[in-house]
């Protein structure tokens, strides 16, 4: 069964592609992938290792913990499942709920 690893504390500079090939020292990285920032692109300084098997990631952690990447010390920790995001408190989800006319109310000018 493949486990899940964070991994905190990464250089900016850090790609998807150095994660795995770093992580592939503990075992078989079923996937490696460096969170951005959706406007900027660049690395928000944590990311994700999946491996194979539980062991792996045992091993990932045992041994990697501490280590050094691109010139950072990073920590090696068991991911959290993700959360359900809130809308943010606003009624009508993302578009805030109000400020728009309903058509069937006439069909006049907005």
């Amino acid at each position: 069964m493949a486990k899940k690893l964070f991994i905190g504390g990464l250089s900016w500079d850090t790609t998807d592609a150095t994660l795995g090939e770093f992580f592939s020292q503990a075992g078989t990285v079923v996937s490696a992938k460096v969170i951005t920032d959706r406007n900027t692109g660049r690395s928000r300084g944590f990311g994700f290792v999946e491996y194979a098997t539980d062991e792996e990631a045992e091993k990932a952690k045992s041994t990697l913990n501490g280590q050094t990447l691109d010139g950072r010390t990073i920590a090696v920790n068991d991911a959290k499942p993700m959360e359900q995001r809130s809308t943010g408190g606003f009624s009508g989800g993302r578009n805030g709920g109000g400020g728009r006319r309903d058509d069937r109310r006439g069909g006049g000018r907005y």
